[in-house]
């Protein structure tokens, strides 16, 4: 199979507490695990100020995720996130192979 490198952005609601927040971003790690693939890298960006309002909201707590994974698909993450009340909005992009081996992602691959 081949191996493809995703980032994954999830934007928590701000009034979720911390603890809540963490748990949503180590819960979308176990699941890319149990599917045979890794998380090298967790981004917290913290706090940021929408563009615009969502749900009423000007704000939320960003994490940026990098994924490695052989999986053809991560259905189950993405239903994960999409269900998860505390999870304002979140987006999973596969990175383009060139930028992935800039960042030195492919290669930790094989």
């Amino acid at each position: 199979m081949i191996t493809r490198v995703y980032e994954l952005m999830i934007i928590v609601d701000q009034d979720v507490a911390d603890a809540d927040g963490k748990a949503v971003i180590a819960r979308t790690k176990e699941l890319i695990e149990a599917d045979g693939g890794t998380v090298p890298t967790v981004d917290q960006w913290g706090r940021r100020r929408f563009a615009y309002a969502i749900n009423h909201k000007l704000e939320g707590v960003y994490t940026v995720l990098e994924i490695v994974t052989q999986a053809p698909n991560l259905d189950e993450v993405d239903r994960y996130l999409r269900l998860a009340d505390e999870v304002v909005r979140h987006k999973l992009i596969r990175l383009p192979d060139a930028e992935a081996a800039r960042r030195g992602l492919l290669s930790e691959a094989g």
